[in-house]
């Protein structure tokens, strides 16, 4: 039976997606391929030859399309939804081929989220035919590349079924990641061309656990008796000062002149002390450091780290002067 000649019309598009529709199905993002040995494609074009000219029409030739009848289908889950640095995942990965040809140089690529890193010589394979009993087999290589895992083996057979199953570790840079990853599966049909599989993911909630990006920023800001800029003994707090942070933040000093930023993201943070809100007060000179001649101070705070800042003020006017 000779199949319509669908065009780029209008309702040659809605043949050709009738016809594709009849023979493909797809579930949970599974290819799937209509069965279709081949559909002839024609295409209409109008166009002028000129501004204001009439409209003249051109048709292509016809073309044949073949759609084959190999594909591929993967599936990806993990061991747990959750998980920590220092823990360890265990994934897995099934791939089927769902055609009725052989597939060789069988590819599985699969993309690991930042922080996760491929536990090496993990990875073990077995082979199962239409739900049968799993054989195990060796994978032809494992190789990795940043955050790309590749598995490969050389062939598989109709209604064969691969799994690979193998372990990742989550390091502390996890916690920046998005926990998902993704796979793929390609392989050389009889032809010689490629047949890739659908794309799946998974999805991992990472969890902090006693690591954190985060850091701890504390200081002080007090009166300078000795003008030298740095606080000794003796040297008392001042209250109610106030200190703008990089970010935005603003912190007020307590009774004692001290002051605290918990969760601080961490980095190169600086903070600049707000002479306003101390009035009769101006910094006093360091004799140490000239950095610290500055109304701002900057800091480099490590992950989960502690950095101080203290800020040393003297009264405007010393005793005796006027």
């Amino acid at each position: 039976m000779r199949l319509p000649t669908p065009s780029l019309e209008p309702k040659g598009v809605l043949q050709l997606a009738v016809l594709l529709a009849a023979g493909a199905l797809s579930c949970h993002g599974l290819a799937a391929y209509a069965q279709v040995t081949l559909i002839p494609n024609t295409a209409n074009a109008n166009f002028r030859s000129t501004p204001d000219g009439p409209f003249q029409g051109v048709r292509s030739n016809t073309v044949t399309v073949p759609l084959l009848s190999e594909r591929l289908e993967i599936l990806k889950v993990g061991d747990r939804g959750a998980a920590e640095p220092g823990d360890t995942v265990t994934y897995r990965l099934l791939v089927k081929n769902s055609g009725s040809s052989t597939l060789t140089g069988l590819v599985v690529t699969d993309t690991l989220p930042r922080g996760l890193r491929y536990v090496e010589n993990s990875a073990r394979a077995a082979l199962s035919t239409d739900g049968g009993p799993e054989v195990p087999v060796n994978l032809t290589s494992v190789t990795t590349s940043g955050q790309l895992v590749n598995f490969a083996y050389p062939s598989i057979a109709p209604k064969q079924t691969l799994k690979i199953v193998y372990g990742a570790l989550l390091t502390p840079d996890s916690v920046r990641g998005s926990g998902r990853n993704l796979a793929v599966a390609s392989a050389t049909n009889p032809a010689g061309g490629r047949v890739v599989s659908n794309q799946a993911s998974h999805l991992l909630r990472i969890r902090p656990g006693i690591l954190s990006d985060c850091g701890t920023i504390i200081g002080r800001v007090f009166v300078d008796k000795n003008y030298d800029g740095e606080q000794q003994p003796g040297e008392p707090g001042v209250p109610n000062a106030v200190v703008f942070m990089d970010d935005g933040n603003r912190i007020t000093t307590d009774a004692n002149g001290l002051f605290s930023l918990p969760y601080a993201v961490s980095g190169y943070r600086s903070g600049t002390l707000d002479l306003t809100s101390l009035p009769g007060y101006t910094l006093a000179p360091n004799l140490y450091r000239i950095e610290a001649n500055a109304p701002s101070r900057q800091v480099r705070l490590a992950p989960g780290g502690l950095a101080r800042m203290n800020f040393a003020v003297t009264p405007s006017f010393r005793e005796g002067q006027q």
